[in-house]
């Protein structure tokens, strides 16, 4: 995914000289090429996040397109001041992107784990919340984060991450795709965990369960049109993110289905447990930890679906 962000970041920046990239002191090597073709856009901010942040700010007031990029933790968490009142309280275009979100770095410690970012940057006025899945919308995410007039926070995976989509989506903030049709079942996924989900479903297919897969690129807004036909055409909704399920995309879910006068489907939520991963291990075993690999998936669905 980082590939990838680099790579479409030299590419719009090349061609609209409004762009300015942003870095946290990581990533030299990775823009390279940026630097090589654009150089004058960007500027280092070293290990002062905080200040990062204000100075893009500023930079949106007088007419530029910052891009400010570093590690998920230390571009929300650590600069959450900065966000709310310096973005979000003026409502000016910048982009954040944070790399590593969920547990992509999670054998770096829980310095550097990632699952409250989006309970975080979704309750702020004006800010935009998007989650890609794979590269090619990484590349499609970054195009319209720059169309939109609006602060906007980007989550991003870390690297080797598959390709999902086998041709260019119908990509818009604020709506979501449907990535296979089924019925009774429906799996909501946010993020680089779609491909885990789409194994789950493989596995719910093998025991004779149709589901259907639904990717939501963009948690904030969410696609209420497309939620409302979910929750009426299937029996059981299951919704699956990598993040604490405090405050996460499953609870945007179940806020907006709180307030519905009429929906029939059960919603059954799969996430991070409220705790630290205090374990040393790679993504995939901290995921296992949590129950959020794809067996544990649809074991969890198979179970929930047999309670009448």
């Amino acid at each position: 995914m980082r590939n990838a962000f680099a790579a479409e970041m030299t590419s719009i920046a090349s061609i609209d000289k409004r762009i300015v990239l942003l870095s946290g002191d990581i990533g030299n090597r990775l823009f390279d090429n940026f630097k090589k073709n654009t150089h004058e856009q960007f500027f280092n901010c070293g290990v002062a996040e905080a200040n990062m942040i204000s100075l893009a700010s500023g930079m949106a007031l007088c007419g530029l397109r910052p891009i400010a990029y570093t590690i998920t933790p230390f571009i929300t968490a650590r600069c959450f001041e900065q966000i709310k009142v310096d973005m979000c309280f003026y409502n000016v275009p910048v982009i954040i992107v944070g790399v590593g979100g969920g547990l992509s770095y999670a054998e770096l410690g829980a310095t550097h784990h990632a699952c409250e970012d989006i309970a975080l940057m979704r309750v702020l006025p004006n800010m935009t919340v998007i989650c890609p899945a794979d590269p090619l919308e990484v590349r499609l995410a970054l195009q319209a984060a720059v169309k939109h007039e609006g602060p906007v926070y980007i989550r991003l995976g870390k690297k080797g991450e598959p390709m999902i989509h086998k041709e260019e989506p119908d990509f818009i903030i604020g709506k979501g795709i449907v990535i296979q049709r089924g019925e009774k079942v429906c799996l909501l996924s946010t993020g680089s965990i779609l491909p885990v989900v789409m194994e789950a479903a493989v596995k719910l297919e093998g025991v004779g369960i149709k589901a259907q897969v639904v990717h939501f690129h963009t948690v904030k807004p969410l696609d209420e049109g497309l939620l409302a036909d979910i929750f009426t055409g299937f029996n059981l909704v299951v919704a699956v993110e990598e993040h604490s399920l405090v405050g996460g995309f499953s609870s945007g879910i179940a806020e907006w289905r709180a307030d519905q006068t009429s929906q029939q489907g059960r919603l059954m939520r799969i996430g991070v447990a409220d705790k630290f991963f205090c374990e040393a291990g790679k993504q995939k075993y901290a995921r296992k930890c949590f129950g959020l690999a794809s067996e544990d998936i649809a074991e969890k669905v198979l179970r929930f679906h047999s309670v009448k």
